[in-house]
């Protein structure tokens, strides 16, 4: 393997990387947003936005710097898969920028109801849109070189099928990441939805994993060869016990455990797509050599992101340490600190933990 080969292997490990941390933080606050639309008690979706309040828009930063990464290590793959992505991230570009709004003009809002649904829709839509861009991945970019042919020419079932099962995982992450935020009635719900999105997001692996290397040759000459058998074999392994853990500890009115394994269950099925695509960043038509970028750039962006990554990682866990605990009950029913009158009430997602929910007060 020659130096750009490995630099290509080593941005393609990276990237991933990038892609999985960004999945699993952004991916349960979106799913808080979709199982927002299935709430009906405004104070009881005060209370699941106020769970992810502080750490939701930090997450999103992951998805900017693997955008950025991806335009500077493979700028083919940018150009093309965007091109015919055009549509999907387009969506996906403005789910995130109505939830982000809709978040904040609810904290001030006399009537919340819009603003929560706006929330919702965008957190549904920006889901959707994120699997029916797998989807479309998987099943191969209609790409000539490096063009891609349009952005019309490759939607089928295939990636709506792969769309419903990333927004279900995301309810998923979200509902079992609100079990550990919550209590009573809250909680209880949150659990029934997450065994609904589970079964609905199981259904829709288990199609995904049959039908790719069925219809893909590529996919099921990796899986189904010697020696990559040996070391594949184990991820569909892991999936189905992290699966039955999962329902049992939903089963048992487990806590933590629902959140523990639904993360193992996405990185089990990251790990075997990634190893599925390899060596290309689009199938069939454009491999990691042809799409690099130079090897100066490469090592150039190797030491500027290798530098700011572990940043993120200490910021993104201080966020995490700070507003861990569980969420105060009925954070929007005019809640406020004892102040003078004339003073301003502070925004009713100020808080920091459950030890810090004291200084409230119901008015």
């Amino acid at each position: 393997m020659d130096i750009h080969a490995f630099l290509a292997m080593i941005w393609y490990l990276l990237l991933g990387f990038i892609l999985i941390l960004y999945v699993i933080s952004d991916g349960f606050d979106l799913g808080v947003g979709i199982l927002v639309l299935l709430e009906r008690d405004e104070g009881r979706r005060a209370e699941m936005m106020a769970g992810i309040n502080g750490i939701w828009d930090a997450n999103e930063t992951w998805l900017v710097l693997f955008g950025g990464a991806l335009f500077g290590a493979f700028p083919a793959i940018y150009a093309a898969a965007l091109h015919a992505l055009y549509i999907p991230v387009s969506l996906m570009l403005f789910g995130l920028i109505l939830r982000g709004a809709a978040f904040g003009f609810r904290a001030h809002a006399r009537d919340t109801r819009p603003w929560t649904l706006a929330f919702g829709v965008g957190s549904l839509l920006a889901a959707l849109a994120q699997g029916y861009a797998l989807g479309g991945v998987i099943g191969g970019l209609p790409v000539d070189g490096a063009q891609a042919a349009g952005i019309g020419s490759w939607p089928s079932p295939f990636p709506a099928i792969v769309s419903a099962g990333v927004a279900a995982g995301y309810a998923l992450l979200g509902g079992t990441f609100m079990i550990m935020k919550t209590r009573s009635g809250l909680q209880v719900a949150n659990r029934r939805r997450s065994r609904y999105a589970a079964w609905i997001m199981l259904s829709a692996a288990a199609f995904v994993t049959i039908a790719t290397p069925a219809s893909y040759g590529y996919v099921g000459q990796r899986w189904f060869s010697m020696p990559d058998f040996v070391f594949l074999a184990p991820l569909p392994a892991i999936a189905l016990a992290a699966a039955f853990l999962l329902l049992r500890s939903l089963e048992r009115d487990c806590e933590r455990a629902p959140f523990v394994w639904t993360l193992v269950i996405f990185l089990a099925s990251f790990v075997g797509l990634t190893a599925s695509l390899y060596p290309y960043l689009i199938p069939t038509r454009l491999t990691l050599d042809d799409a690099a970028a130079s090897s100066p750039t490469l090592v150039f962006m190797l030491v500027g992101i290798g530098m700011l990554i572990p940043i993120m990682l200490v910021y993104n866990g201080y966020q995490y340490r700070v507003f861990r605990g569980r969420v105060p009950r009925g954070p929007r029913v005019a809640m406020r600190r004892a102040e003078p009158p004339g003073a301003v009430a502070p925004s009713p997602f100020n808080y920091r933990s459950h030890a810090d929910s004291s200084r409230w007060t119901q008015g």
